[in-house]
């Protein structure tokens, strides 16, 4: 992790005005706090997140939720418990069909939302717009072709063959012998050595030069008896040797840029500006890049590492999809201690029936257990916000098992717990202890840390510097909504 001398700086800025609704297009509906982050460290960023604040850029952001018209919850899956539902499974086929057949179905993609953007900045934020939400970001590791050739219905395919009906009389019992011959291998199931031939061609390639993997997809293990497919079997399911389409996905670290981003960046920018214009309707200068470096490319987080965490660091990142050789895609994530967080996914839009960010969400559940077995604390999925009152955006809760955070006390609520209090109403506490409050609260507002004039300072001895100083209830809002432990760790800039 970082050392001791780094800091989080950040600027906040209140939220008392009323700003469009990126989702029921509310013209002043939207209120939010805000903070401008100059630097910050991945722990606080963690920290922050679980208080439900969220990163656009280096514009971090927390919903008023009381008061905004489409209140946000902050949602994160458990990922190694995670189990792909049928509409999954379909997904995972539809991209195995076009990468093996060439298949592009027609349409938009099964129910992802497309209309993401949501005015979040507060009055003095440089940028008026925030990218907050957009179906669900990013992928994972670079993996060869990536595919379910399987139907949702295939655990017979598990089982002992024995046990399977395959339509004729009952198999009957084998004359007695002397069995197999203990001086030769065992038999083994065609479609096992295609997969371990793959596996090994592939680590061939990339010991050649090819395209570094960020984890090398293990051979899935056979699955025991009774127990469900795991996701990993779901996504690895490898094609004949001889895909029309060759799908990979290469990680890039986006801040700082590392050179293999830096020249990949105007291929990436292509795939942004046309997605903007044909999924949000941009007029074909809007789609700047100075727009696209300040939300998709610049990032408030420290590259940082640590001997317990996954072997790339912490920090923001770009995966980008590359379809034989060609940026398709281009996903945008943050690593933090405990998750993967996903921030936005942009495609091209030839691409849209595939629905790429169902797939690119199970890629990344897939991306953090194998993270996870790195760093064992890292096992949690951040799909962004989950909004109910928005039915498009509901589509995150299909993952499960998930939590949300309750927006008065910062405990992680079941799901399926929380959704009969959001039937009633748009806001709601989940935490069913009328007692329990925000057990993180800083109740000592003179304990928070200022940077004033290149020192750090306690605000107790800041306001004795400033006499007359009229900032104090504006401190003593930025101190509840960040609480205790980031207060006294993260630097608030007074000019």
């Amino acid at each position: 992790m970082a050392g001791n001398n780094s800091y989080t700086i950040v600027e906040y800025f209140g939220g008392d005005d009323g700003y469009r609704c990126g989702y029921c297009k509310n013209e002043k509906g939207n209120f939010s706090h805000g903070m401008w982050s100059h630097t910050m460290t991945v722990q606080d960023y963690q920290d922050l997140i679980d208080r439900g604040w969220r990163r656009s850029g280096k514009y971090v952001y927390k919903p008023i939720m009381n008061k905004t018209c489409c209140p946000q919850y902050t949602i994160r899956c458990h990922a190694l418990n995670f189990q792909p539902s049928r509409s999954h499974k379909k997904i995972l086929k539809k991209i195995s069909k076009f990468l093996s057949k060439g298949e592009l179905p027609t349409g938009q993609g099964d129910g992802e939302p497309m209309d993401s953007m949501c005015e979040e900045a507060g009055p003095r934020e440089p940028t008026k717009v925030c990218l907050s939400e957009v179906e669900c970001p990013a992928i994972t590791e670079i993996q060869k072709e990536v595919v379910d050739s399987k139907p949702a219905d295939s655990e017979t395919s598990r089982k002992d063959p024995a046990s399977v009906s395959d339509g004729r009389s009952a198999a009957t019992t084998p004359k007695p012998g002397i069995g197999a011959d203990p001086n030769r291998p065992p038999c083994r199931k065609a479609k096992d050595l295609r997969k371990e031939r793959r596996l090994q061609k592939e680590q061939m390639r990339q010991q050649a030069g090819g395209v570094s993997s960020l984890v090398t997809p293990t051979p899935a293990t056979p699955a025991q008896t009774n127990q469900p497919k795991p996701l990993e079997d779901f996504i690895n399911e490898l094609f004949p040797d001889s895909p029309l389409h060759r799908l990979e996905v290469r990680l890039v670290r986006s801040s700082p840029p590392s050179p293999q981003f830096k020249a990949s960046f105007d291929a990436s920018y292509q795939v942004y500006k046309l997605y903007q214009m044909a999924i949000h309707k941009d007029p074909p200068d809007k789609p700047s890049e100075s727009q696209f470096r300040r939300f998709l490319c610049d990032s408030p987080l420290e590259a940082e590492s640590s001997p317990d965490g996954p072997e790339m660091g912490y920090g923001s990142f770009h995966q980008q999809y590359l379809l034989d050789g060609r940026i398709v895609a281009v996903g945008v994530i943050d690593i933090l201690p405990t998750c993967v967080s996903s921030v936005y996914l942009y495609y091209h839009p030839d691409f849209a029936s595939l629905s790429l960010g169902s797939y690119s969400a199970l890629r990344e559940l897939a991306f953090t257990r194998q993270l996870q077995k790195q760093s064992p604390k890292l096992s949690y999925y951040y799909l962004g916000f989950y909004i109910h009152s928005c039915p498009k955006m509901r589509y995150k809760g299909q993952y499960q098992p998930s939590d949300l955070l309750c927006p008065e006390t910062y405990v992680w609520v079941p799901i399926e717990r929380c959704i009969p209090d959001l039937e009633n109403a748009r806001y709601a506490r989940f935490n069913q202890d009328p007692d329990a409050g925000d057990t993180r609260v800083l109740k000592d507002v003179g304990r928070a840390l200022v940077l004033y004039r290149r020192t750090v300072m306690p605000y107790a001895a800041y306001s004795r510097k400033r006499k007359g100083s009229s900032d104090e209830t504006e401190v003593e809002q930025y101190a509840g909504l960040v609480g205790q432990v980031c207060a006294e760790r993260i630097l608030l800039y007074r000019a």
